[in-house]
């Protein structure tokens, strides 16, 4: 591996000379500085980490949380997007990311145990239990921290803007002529579930949209059994509805096989719509209407904000930054069936 010492014996210079030369320190000429720097990119010179590391008593390393109930794991097109411009991000400004885990060398050890064991100078929670004692812990700790789609008093918090996705989405099945709109949701626990419920009963009140209680219903996200079991339920009522809202664009799966089973049409006879806008929703036919989720951008937004608490912890605020998202209008929602 090639030294400090080396390049210097190779530019006739000091060691010293060679470090301030590398870190852009001023008191070194710029034709110096120059010359230093192509002879280290021809040796090959690679900073040495954990010298860096001790220097600037940071590890250029950041952890993430990602414990996804459904199954799905890194599968799942919005949570691989949401990482994959997280990674990129980061590494765009010399980080490195690992994935927390609670085993080590065959021991337990806790969430916030295994950032101190790998001196992670930072942790995005992009997906976990959030009522797990071992999340609480890390939340709770003095770690720079950013969630996903989660509020805690203690970290930023990047997040879709779910309260202007469903009223799009419920103003738009409104312009088609529906007004007996179902919302199967995800689980009431979630942030998202409730900004997205919530947003879902006043737009229907500007509207002045009757919503009997059994048009809204639970299901989990990304899981097609619960959908499925609601989307039948809800065509047994008596007056059911024209137009059925999904908690995702995957869960809706489960929907549609039911409704396609029972010989109904779509969007002749039941209008759907999902959230998410993933890729399977625009090549389904009919293509899905759904909300797009700015993915890559909610990940590289999570990026720069911990990044920043790391490297301005003074001037940093915990905030709440809301991502903005598009409809999608496909021809899964039509024109409400005349009666």
């Amino acid at each position: 591996m090639v030294s400090l010492k080396d390049i210097a014996k190779k530019c006739g210079v000091s060691t010293a000379t060679v470090s301030k030369a590398l870190n852009d320190q001023k008191d070194i000429g710029e034709s110096t500085k120059a010359r230093i720097r192509e002879t280290a990119k021809e040796m090959g010179y690679f900073p040495n980490s954990a010298a860096r590391a001790l220097k600037t008593k940071r590890s250029y390393s950041l952890g993430v949380l990602f414990e996804e109930e459904a199954g799905s794991g890194l599968k799942h097109e919005y949570f691989s997007s949401v990482l994959n411009g997280f990674k990129t991000q980061a590494e765009s400004q010399g980080y490195d990311i690992t994935f927390l885990n609670t085993s080590f060398e065959k021991r337990k050890m806790s969430y916030y145990e295994h950032c101190k064991y790998r001196n992670f100078d930072g942790v995005a929670i992009v997906c976990a239990d959030y009522h797990d004692p071992q999340v609480m812990e890390l939340m709770d700790s003095n770690l720079p921290e950013v969630t996903i789609d989660y509020i805690h008093y203690n970290c930023t918090a990047v997040c879709s803007n779910n309260v202007k996705g469903m009223e799009d989405l419920v103003r738009y099945v409104y312009s088609r002529g529906h007004r007996r709109i179902a919302y199967i949701h995800g689980q009431t626990n979630s942030y998202v579930t409730k900004d997205r419920l919530a947003s879902f009963y006043r737009v229907c009140e500007e509207l002045k949209l009757d919503v009997p209680e059994e048009y809204v219903r639970t299901a989990a996200y990304l899981e097609t059994k619960g959908t499925a079991v609601q989307t039948r339920e809800l065509f047994e009522l008596d007056d059911p509805p024209t137009c059925i809202l999904y908690p995702d664009d995957t869960s809706l799966i489960g929907g549609r096989n039911v409704i396609i089973e029972s010989g109904r049409k779509i969007p002749d006879d039941i209008s759907i719509a999902g959230y998410d806008g993933i890729l399977m929703s625009q090549l389904l036919h009919p293509k899905i209407t759904t909300i797009s989720q700015n993915m890559d951008e909610i990940g590289r937004e999570a990026a720069r904000r911990l990044i920043t608490a790391i490297e301005n912890p003074k001037t940093t605020f915990i905030e709440r930054v809301v991502i903005e998202g598009t409809l999608l209008p496909g021809q899964s929602v039509g024109d409400a069936p005349k009666t």
